[in-house]
């Protein structure tokens, strides 16, 4: 789906149950190279380096649908901090080493949608200390804390 601002992706959480369904489900959607390492690394890294076929030029949304499934998984706060490295990485106009990249910024968001949300829950959940978790009316969103990242 493409919309004025970028293109959007759904992600069906029974399809990310596990550590291998998230990095196939990933994989297959956002079209990551043949080489892509199914892991945790290479995730940040791919989402980092998306071509312009799949973000269309501006930027993407990932949506994870039915949320609530992964409360109870264990790497739900590494999901989120994966998640979190890759788009900070690629809403980046320079490298890790502050040098310019050869490529523009890319918006990256993701949203994980819940048929019962109790923010406070998520928010225990996310925490952790290399990230910046706030909630607000409806909403819990979670950051790379830049003291820890940059």
């Amino acid at each position: 789906m493409q919309g004025k601002g970028g293109r959007c992706y759904s992600f069906d959480s029974r399809r990310l149950l596990d550590e291998r369904g998230i990095h196939q489900a990933f994989s297959e959607a956002l079209r990551f190279p043949n080489y892509y390492g199914n892991n945790w690394d290479a995730l940040v890294d791919c989402l980092d380096d998306l071509c312009e076929e799949v973000t269309g030029g501006i930027g993407i949304v990932g949506v994870i649908q039915g949320a609530d499934r992964l409360l109870e998984v264990e790497y739900f706060p590494l999901f989120v901090s994966v998640l979190c490295q890759g788009a900070d990485r690629a809403n980046s106009a320079v490298d890790l080493d502050g040098l310019p990249l050869d490529r523009p910024a890319i918006a990256e968001h993701f949203v994980f949608e819940f048929r019962e949300f109790d923010p406070g829950r998520v928010a225990r959940l996310v925490e952790q200390p290399d990230l910046i978790v706030s909630q607000g009316d409806g909403f819990v969103a979670a950051c790379l804390d830049p003291a820890e990242w940059h």
